[in-house]
């Protein structure tokens, strides 16, 4: 190793959500305060199962992340839904008990935004405790509903590329409400942020 070479270290590549907390002024991390929970989750695992090139191609959709951290059933129901839904129509082979997971989760989003008659899984007995002291909404957001949306997006992924993949996270912030469908993406390159992340 020549001397030049000698004590540079390769910076790893940020993630998508690392960029939105510098965007967003944040300290830096993949947990930005800004980003919904769930949404957030979706992210972290759809750059876990992309390739390098997929990972890069996230990183565009930065801007659309901030602001999404809403409180109410509905965004995280939404999110888990989605991501759910496409686990149990895109995965080729699910185990039983991940099916009944994916199954449960799905059903227990559609109660909460209205289409189905009560949750499923274990959320039919913790979910009205916690609603009758009012910390049901808090607790799936920040716990349930995230863990069930990577999950979801794990299962999705042993039967989806790069493509697939940022395809789920672009429905997912169009779901949230943050990227309108066919929306061109913001310009970031060319920010001192985004320049800087690439030194």
């Amino acid at each position: 190793m020549s001397q030049a070479e000698y004590g540079r270290v390769a910076r790893p590549e940020p993630c998508v959500l690392e960029l939105v907390s510098k965007l967003a002024r944040e300290p830096w991390t993949d947990r930005p305060a800004c980003v919904h929970p769930v949404l957030g989750a979706v992210a972290r695992m759809v750059h876990d199962h992309s390739t390098k090139a997929g990972r890069r191609a996230l990183l565009p959709f930065a801007a659309d992340f901030i602001d999404t951290a809403r409180v109410g059933f509905d965004g995280s129901a939404r999110l888990v839904a989605l991501c759910t839904s496409t686990a149990l129509a895109t995965a080729e082979e699910l185990a039983e008990d991940e099916r009944r997971r994916m199954s449960n989760a799905r059903r227990t989003a559609l109660y909460l935004l209205g289409t189905a008659d009560e949750p499923a899984g274990p959320a039919k007995w913790w979910l009205p405790a916690l609603n009758r002291v009012a910390l049901g909404e808090p607790f799936y957001r920040t716990f349930v509903a995230p863990e069930q949306a990577a999950e979801a997006v794990s299962v999705t992924a042993r039967a989806a590329d790069d493509i697939r993949l940022r395809q789920l996270l672009k429905q997912c912030l169009a779901v949230q409400g943050a990227r309108r469908p066919g929306a061109p993406s913001p310009s970031w390159s060319a920010s001192p942020v985004a320049q800087r992340l690439w030194l």
